[in-house]
């Protein structure tokens, strides 16, 4: 029997999705529930599984943009194998995935780890996430073309021993087509400039107190709660225990009215391999800090995955958003619409302050509010 497989809808508003990536290839033998194909939405990534199991068969090309409930695939169930714990199937994803973890015989049995370049970007990110090289290698799932091309241009450059920086200059260009998910941020970023007064102003904070709050009491928390606390649930608790102070900056322009919230919904900036997104952690008025940072972590991990829903990221009454994170001192956010205002994060860096007339060093971090000038002002109300 032939099953026809449709691409899903991430919501009610969207009637065009893109076939980013396929996890598997023409002809591939492939399980009942097994993940099939990346779904990219302007607002989600969600994934297209198998109903059944058998023989797919590709109709759409990766990357092609189709309509919503249209066919993306068939599976001929009649050519199924069943899985067995002794002899799996090897589909095109299982094979790429042995080929990436075989280990080297000629190293004794493990990966050449030592023989891999990692940029310094790279190092830090993996001091940072306490994550091992090997762990990063086991974690690839497959090898593209740009990959071998990559891997022949630095054969070539070796053999040929280019040593000098002249030898070493290319003016060959690449071109990509934008995602859904960046077309419509870009959209977006765009009217946000044309359509609001977006004014931005810049504060100080001594950060002393929280480092030293959780300096005292990281310890306890973590074997309380299995995780650490980070610097950010103090400005998403901040940010709406302002909110509750100044509605104001937690309000939205509908038409000729101003919508004001009593509750706070908090927009969390975050990076994902498809771009920029900004899931919503809900209430956090009523949420104690250890409940934020599990939904952080949780959203975090989602993000990294691709996995955060639509759901996830809708509503949101005002942002937080921390350029730090890559080493910024100061930017100006750009304010996520529908809503009225953004608080920027940065770096923490020592310097000099004056403290009851004399001279220390603290860290300090500059935070940035940017915020729709048209309702929001200097007056406090």
């Amino acid at each position: 029997m032939i099953v026809e497989v449709k691409v899903p809808t991430p919501g009610e508003s969207i009637t065009e999705v893109e076939v980013a990536t396929w996890l598997v290839a023409d002809g591939d033998l492939v399980q009942k529930n097994q993940e099939l194909a990346e779904i990219e939405s302007d607002k989600a990534t969600l994934a297209l599984t198998a109903p059944e199991t058998g023989k797919i068969r590709l109709l759409v090309q990766a990357g092609e943009v189709v309509k919503v409930n249209s066919v993306a695939c068939t599976i001929d169930t009649s050519a199924g194998i069943p899985l067995s714990p002794e002899k799996p199937v090897e589909t095109s994803a299982t094979i790429n995935e042995e080929q990436t973890l075989k280990p080297d015989t000629a190293s004794g049995g493990k990966p050449e780890a030592s023989r891999v370049r990692v940029t310094p970007l790279a190092r830090q990110k993996m001091e940072t996430e306490q994550i091992t090289l090997d762990e990063v290698l086991g974690g690839l799932k497959k090898l593209t073309a740009k990959d071998v091309e990559a891997a022949l241009r630095v054969r070539k450059g070796s053999v040929e021993g280019l040593s000098t920086a002249s030898a070493a200059k290319t003016r060959d260009e690449s071109r990509e087509l934008m995602s859904q998910l960046r077309k419509k941020l870009s959209e977006r970023l765009v009217r946000v400039k044309n359509e609001t007064a977006m004014l931005t102003t810049f504060n100080e904070v001594d950060m002393s107190r929280v480092m030293a709050l959780r300096q005292k009491h990281q310890d306890a928390f973590v074997q309380k709660y299995g995780f650490k606390i980070g610097l950010m649930s103090f400005f998403i608790k901040a940010v709406s225990n302002a909110a509750q102070l100044y509605p104001v900056v937690n309000s939205r322009v509908e038409g000729d009215e101003i919508v004001t919230p009593d509750y706070t919904d908090v927009s969390v900036a975050v990076q994902s391999p498809k771009g920029l997104m900004v899931p919503v952690i809900r209430n956090v008025e009523s949420l104690t800090l250890a409940q934020i940072e599990e939904q952080l972590k949780v959203l975090a991990d989602k993000a990294k995955a691709g996995k955060i829903s639509l759901e996830e990221m809708t509503g949101g009454t005002i942002t937080v958003t921390n350029g730090g994170t890559f080493g910024s001192i100061l930017s100006t956010p750009l304010i996520n619409p529908p809503q009225s205002a953004i608080l920027g994060m940065h770096n923490i860096v020592d310097r000099p302050v004056a403290v009851h007339g004399k001279v220390e060093i603290r860290p300090v971090m500059y935070v940035a509010l940017s915020y729709d000038h048209r309702i929001v002002d200097g007056k406090t109300r």
